[in-house]
């Protein structure tokens, strides 16, 4: 028979917290998508950097590119470019007041978790709805 000094004996329980303990809540999701949202703004900035340089290149480049844009693919890149954008920034303002020390109350974080995630939904609805009507 051996002697147990509790060497080598591990315990039963988890390693450390992981989804399969936490639920995700929104407060974690919009983090989770504010950084994702920041990665992919800097792969639409250098598409936005080339639609640039394709406009002060002349007409010929220009419309080589915009024809790329044109596109059921480019559109949806530029979609998901400008919800992108409307997030990361409604995310910004949300972290902004948080800097200011307002806004900690926990029914406030899942109000502004969830309405700066639906103010995106719309913001870039009403962005596209304006480009489809020949605003822009």
């Amino acid at each position: 028979m051996e002697a147990t000094s509790g060497r080598g004996v591990r315990p039963e329980r988890p390693l450390s917290p992981h989804l399969q303990i936490y639920s995700p809540l929104i407060n974690m999701v919009m983090s989770i998508l504010h950084r994702i949202t920041g990665a992919a703004l800097y792969a639409g900035s250098l598409l936005l950097a080339w639609w640039l340089i394709a406009a002060a290149s002349g007409p010929d480049y220009y419309n080589y590119v915009s024809s790329w844009f044109a596109t059921w693919a480019g559109k949806i890149i530029l979609l998901g470019y400008t919800w992108a954008l409307m997030n990361h920034m409604l995310g910004g303002l949300r972290h902004l007041l948080w800097d200011t020390g307002h806004g900690y109350n926990l029914k406030t974080i899942d109000i502004l978790c969830w309405g700066s995630l639906a103010a995106s939904f719309l913001l870039t609805a009403i962005i596209w709805a304006f480009v489809a009507l020949g605003g822009i």
